[in-house]
């Protein structure tokens, strides 16, 4: 799985690990889930394209590389990739936003989409997906059928945590994909949660549960 991508970096491990914490509050864990989402945004966005540009220090003129092409959005598929989303904006604070919704039923497991609104000229920017958790992969894999279909041709996707069940259903279906996962957990359980995983991310982000 060549578009897979494991993030090794040691502050990311331990801000995972104070994630997963049942201690955790709801505003530390809004804090560690943009902290983390930065450090791997960071990576995910090095291959950003640039162009040269001329300006002036202090000192002298210059010519330095600056970002080029339309600007990134970020798609956060809600309701917890909203979480995500400032982590981005804090490394490229004019990203465009869009976001995708879908709700899991409870029984089959299977992600069911209610809502898409993406940028104009979405054909044109690069394109990341966020969602902190990856658990079968239905979500992500609808999320990027959706871009697809509507013009998406440069996508990412971000989450923070994955099962091997999701991570190679997601591979399966979408090779052409970038996917950047900060931690790979065991397996999935009877109800479909990732084990050890830190729960319902949905819920411990906005306090609902």
């Amino acid at each position: 799985m060549s578009n897979v991508f494991y993030m090794n970096h040691p502050l990311l491990k331990h801000k995972i690990t104070m994630l997963r914490d049942e201690r955790t509050g709801t505003n530390q864990f809004r804090k560690l889930v943009e902290e983390i989402s930065m450090l791997m945004g960071y990576e995910a966005l090095s291959d950003l394209k640039t162009r040269n540009t001329e300006i002036r220090t202090p000192i002298e003129d210059t010519v330095q590389p600056i970002l080029d092409g339309r600007k990134p959005a970020v798609v956060p598929i809600l309701r917890a990739g909203l979480g995500m989303v400032d982590g981005i904006l804090a490394l490229v604070p004019n990203a465009k936003v869009g976001h995708i919704g879908m709700y899991r039923d409870e029984i089959t497991h299977e992600p069911h989409p209610y809502y898409c609104k993406l940028p104009q000229f979405i054909e044109e920017r690069l394109i990341v997906v966020v969602d902190p958790m990856l658990a079968t992969g239905g979500s992500l894999i609808d999320a990027v059928n959706e871009i697809k279909a509507k013009g998406g041709k440069q996508i990412k996707c971000m989450c923070i945590i994955a099962s091997p069940e999701g991570v190679k259903a997601f591979s399966e279906k979408h090779p052409d994909v970038q996917l950047y996962i900060g931690a790979l957990d065991r397996c999935l359980n009877e109800n479909a949660y990732i084990c050890p995983g830190l729960g319902d991310a949905g819920d411990r982000i906005f306090g609902t549960k």
